[in-house]
């Protein structure tokens, strides 16, 4: 297997002898994950309490996919997107530690030195790269930022992420009001006044105007909508009110401002002259905390998909084509003109000519995965809750992409349920599960040596 320096070392550029002025520029992108918040928060989604305009508005122009799968939880699918690699190719099935996922030390964990990214990618095209938001992978920091191909970077910081002089500096892990950040290696002071999310879009902001004359990727992982959930700077109230967290009364102004920043980050680049020639990508990392997230299930996976790009994308109404998260990387590399590895596996397919509306739609199904549970989707039947251990909840969904009317045909003997069955057997023998002998929830924590019990799902649900 051809090693991450060799595939470094190796061009991705075009066929040599085209007269570079013959070349058309790549299309810069800009690509964004929302944090906890599945499909259905989105008024273009079928919400009917959040205002989401700016998206909304994306969607209405671009190309709006009705599924579209994450995984249920925020580690795996961080990796899933930037190696293009189910979890059964990459080796990250969860958190390391956790039921089903690699030790903490596993070589799968180190992202920087045994994946290849689709920053490292594009860089070989000679984009610039940059990172803003939430990182949580594994490995040391600064430098796996580094490693894994972004040039620059504007990240909430864990403690474990400075140096060492920098942490008598750290007042805690917050987020959004008063936030722990690390920009470029260097911890930033902070005060209550600052808001997370507008610091790492304002980076974005300005890494995008520098770069304006040569293309760029911006990869925006989002801080919001994870909990804390607390005041926007369009709802905060007063001083002691930016860290009580209540997620009834805050959730609706995390989403819209979310809304807010996507539509602050296009009229950066109307601006700047950019928006023509810049492929915006929106979707998210799971379903929403609390009503889906962790869970082996559609509701767990099932995130937005927005692709908008008025030089490039054909403008149609809402696709029931199906895309997931590992398609990102061969997407981006085809419109970048650049080449996917070919030294390991890439589960995902570009769906490049589907937005151009120069060819048919990559996908018959969708796959996701959490721990030793599996998900699988063609657009009428789904499969949720798969393991080794028992078979799981098929359903004829017919037209639907939500949940609703849902037909539970687990038990169908009915010949065309049975050749289903078989179909997706089939599919799923190149798709193994870990085997996990404990017939628990895919969240559960492992038991440690002390004896402890597993952890419940409030705890999982915060740890990222």
């Amino acid at each position: 297997m051809m090693n991450r320096r060799s595939f470094l070392a190796a061009t991705c550029l075009p066929v040599a002898g085209r007269a570079p002025a013959a070349v058309k520029r790549p299309p810069n992108i800009l690509l964004i994950m929302a944090d906890d918040m599945g499909a259905k928060e989105l008024g273009c989604y079928g919400n009917p309490k959040h205002k989401t305009p700016n998206l909304d508005a994306l969607a209405r122009t671009g190309v709006q996919f009705r599924t579209c799968f994450a995984t249920p939880i925020c580690h795996p699918t961080r990796v899933e997107i930037l190696t293009g690699q189910y979890g059964c190719h990459n080796g990250v099935y969860n958190f390391a530690n956790m039921r089903g996922g690699p030790g903490a030390d596993s070589l799968a964990e180190d992202i920087g030195k045994s994946h290849i990214t689709f920053a490292e990618v594009l860089k070989k095209r000679g984009y610039g790269t940059a990172i803003a938001g939430k990182w949580q992978l594994s490995g040391k920091q600064p430098d796996l930022i580094y490693e894994c191909g972004f040039d620059e970077y504007c990240m909430w910081a864990f403690e474990d992420y400075l140096k060492p002089e920098d942490k008598e500096k750290y007042h805690g892990r917050e987020r959004y009001w008063h936030p722990a950040v690390i920009r470029n290696g260097v911890f930033l002071r902070t005060t209550p006044n600052d808001y997370g999310p507008d610091m790492d879009s304002d980076f974005l902001i300005d890494f995008m105007k520098r770069k304006k004359d040569q293309p760029f990727l911006a990869y925006y992982p989002m801080a919001l909508t994870h909990g804390p959930h607390v005041p926007t700077p369009d709802t905060v109230k007063d001083e002691d009110s930016k860290f009580k967290a209540n997620k009834a009364a805050h959730y609706k102004a995390n989403v819209e401002y979310c809304d807010k920043i996507i539509g602050k980050l296009v009229r950066a680049l109307d601006q700047n002259g950019l928006r023509e020639n810049t492929l915006i990508l929106f979707t998210a990392d799971n379903g929403t905390a609390g009503e889906g997230k962790g869970q082996g299930t559609e509701l767990g996976a099932r995130v937005a998909m927005i692709a908008n790009c008025p030089g490039l994308v054909n403008q149609r109404a809402p696709s029931d084509e199906l895309v997931d998260l590992s398609d990102i990387l061969p997407t981006i590399a085809e419109f970048a003109g650049a080449e996917a590895p070919k030294d390991r596996i890439i589960d995902g397919r570009s769906f490049a000519g589907y937005l151009r509306g120069d060819k048919a739609a990559p996908r018959e199904w969708i796959f996701s995965f959490i721990a030793d549970r599996r998900i699988l989707r063609t657009k009428r039947w789904l499969l949720e809750d798969n393991s080794p251990l028992h078979y799981g909840k098929l359903y004829d969904c017919g037209s639907s992409r939500d949940g609703s009317g849902y037909k539970d045909v687990s038990s169908s003997q009915e010949a065309e349920v049975l050749a289903v069955r078989k179909k997706f057997d089939r599919i799923l023998a190149k798709l193994p599960a870990p085997y996990i002998p404990k017939d628990g929830p895919a969240n559960e924590r492992k038991r440690q040596t002390s004896g402890s019990p597993p952890s419940n799902s409030a705890e999982f649900q915060a740890a990222d």
